[in-house]
């Protein structure tokens, strides 16, 4: 891919990565990504706003061909898919001054063996003349590593946010055209990786508002044209309030939890409850992430496997105490066969999260009218409790 005109002295670099399926072996791409970078060009001086994932190094570097000169390379983060070429960079460019925040010095040094005479903290708030062009950093720690910043070009209104309001989708679109596309992936983006620091978000978003910002341009995902869009989007889903919605990660081994399942879900709906439902086994765990941002109330079904809870159900738990979601309720439900204590397993997996549990239920054996009775109780339970969302 090309550099693509932005505006005047602005100009799109990166990569597109079609193909990437998997991030940090965690985190899965359904849709790829990019690593977006920006040149700025003022009238004395040329900055460089990030750079590329290592494996696209060389695509960045093509792309600086035509350019003779960057007195500036800005990390706004220091992990590597987005600072992994600063040391190419900084090799094509050797009078080039890497800019950063302080939190980040030595972990570029760490990771990238940058010489610390090549690199020049900033401040928060400071700014950088490059000839009519005037860049602006301020810091945003956690969004989502504590060493994170932006920038932002003051005369035109343009914050360059890095993982900041960012999302992986592989795309030719430059800006956002396709805003339902483009809002799903932002939601499961946000879930995966900025949910955890919501608090924190909030207090930069409220900063941010003092900012006339015209257009965010992200290092994943396209750009938005309309930043609204992407900006009230992230006050919704960092807000504390939950919604009225109840999360149901399950297992089944043999059909019991999930008839247990079927009952609680059937009870639910029928007393104005929203539900979703995620097969541990088959489901995307980016879809469950997803849900999780507006849930009020978690439950947890599991068979019992050697005296706890299915390894899957063990993981939704841990995931779920990661990512620190708003969830106010939390129960469980499971079937046994002889005996076991899934309930204190799955408590103690997630002490991060600020619930109350709601009675948890489980049976043995398979799950006759009584136990869907039971359920029944439960879910008046849950629906007595979400009746204020």
């Amino acid at each position: 891919m090309k550099a693509r005109k932005i505006s005047n002295t602005v100009t799109w670099l990166g990569a597109i990565d079609w193909d990437r399926r998997l991030f940090d072996s965690l985190i899965p791409l359904p849709d790829g990504t990019t690593y977006n970078a920006y040149l700025v060009r003022g009238d004395s001086k040329t900055a460089l706003i990030d750079t590329v994932d290592p494996s696209m190094a060389h695509v960045l570097l093509r792309q600086l061909e035509d350019v003779p000169q960057v007195d500036y390379v800005i990390s706004n983060h220091a992990e590597k898919d987005h600072s992994g070429a600063i040391p190419e960079v900084l090799k094509r460019y050797p009078e080039a001054v890497l800019l950063t925040s302080d939190r980040a010095v030595n972990v570029l040094v760490d990771s990238l063996k940058i010489s610390h005479e090549r690199i020049r903290v900033v401040k928060d708030n400071e700014t950088v003349d490059l000839g009519g062009r005037t860049l602006e950093f301020l810091y945003t720690p956690w969004v989502h590593w504590p060493e994170t910043m932006v920038t932002y070009l003051q005369e035109e209104g343009l914050l360059f946010s890095c993982d900041f309001l960012g999302c992986h989708i592989a795309s030719s679109d430059l800006y956002v055209t396709d805003k339902a596309r483009v809002a799903e992936a932002a939601k499961r983006y946000f879930a995966e990786i900025m949910m955890p620091f919501r608090n924190h978000i909030r207090k930069h978003l409220d900063r941010l508002a003092n900012y006339p910002i015209k257009m965010v341009a992200p290092s994943h995902g396209p750009i938005h044209s309309e930043p609204h869009f992407i900006l009230d989007a992230y006050r919704e889903w960092a807000a504390e309030e939950p919604k009225n919605l109840v999360v149901i990660p399950f297992v089944s081994m043999h059909g019991s939890t999930e008839k247990m399942v079927d009952c609680l879900v059937e009870s639910l709906v029928e007393k104005g409850v929203n539900v979703e439902r995620y097969d541990l086994a088959v489901a995307d765990i980016g879809k469950l992430a997803t849900a999780l941002v507006d849930a009020a109330t978690i439950v947890v079904a599991t068979p019992t496997v050697l005296g706890g809870p299915h390894p899957l159900a063990a993981y939704a738990a841990v995931l779920a105490n990661a990512l620190k979601p708003k969830a106010k309720y939390l129960s469980v439900i499971g079937s046994y066969g002889w005996g076991g204590k899934s309930v204190e397993a799955l408590a103690g997996m997630i002490p991060n999260l600020n619930v109350v549990v709601v009675e948890p239920y489980l049976t043995k054996g398979s799950p006759d009218q009584i136990d869907c009775d039971a359920i029944d109780k439960l879910a008046s339970a849950i629906a007595e409790r979400h009746a204020s969302l």
